[in-house]
């Protein structure tokens, strides 16, 4: 049973947009999302991240202005608009819902999730 499905990856030029979406099926039930990213050789990294219901969003530096994650609940679906795109972004981008118990952990750490996704690729050429 798949619980999050990623789509919406892809290729793309310098300076371009893509936008993520991350189906969650109903059986997850969650406050907390993220995005993650992975590119080759380097370690799982924290992009966004939201509470629903709150005013509460947090942005890695390096997308920070340039990303932004949100949320349609009657789709039960987690987004990620991703603008002005820079060859960095390169990589494997990941969803993730803490559940329904509060997990510890920082937002950006990988523990605080129960629920991943497959990932969907995006590759960003200059």
């Amino acid at each position: 049973q798949v619980q999050l499905a990623e789509s919406g990856g892809g290729s793309v030029q310098a300076g371009g947009s893509l936008r993520l979406s991350c189906a969650a099926d109903t059986s997850v039930v969650s406050q907390r999302w993220a995005w993650f990213r992975q590119a080759p050789g380097k370690e799982r990294e924290a992009v966004a991240y939201m509470l629903v219901g709150t005013a509460i969003f947090a942005y890695a530096d390096s997308v920070k202005g340039r990303f932004t994650i949100s949320r349609d609940n009657a789709r039960n679906t987690v987004y990620l608009q991703m603008n002005r795109l820079k060859p960095e972004d390169t990589a494997v981008y990941v969803c993730a819902a803490e559940g329904e118990e509060t997990r510890s952990g920082i937002w950006h750490s990988v523990e605080r999730y129960k629920y991943w996704g497959q990932g969907t690729q995006v590759t960003v050429s200059s």
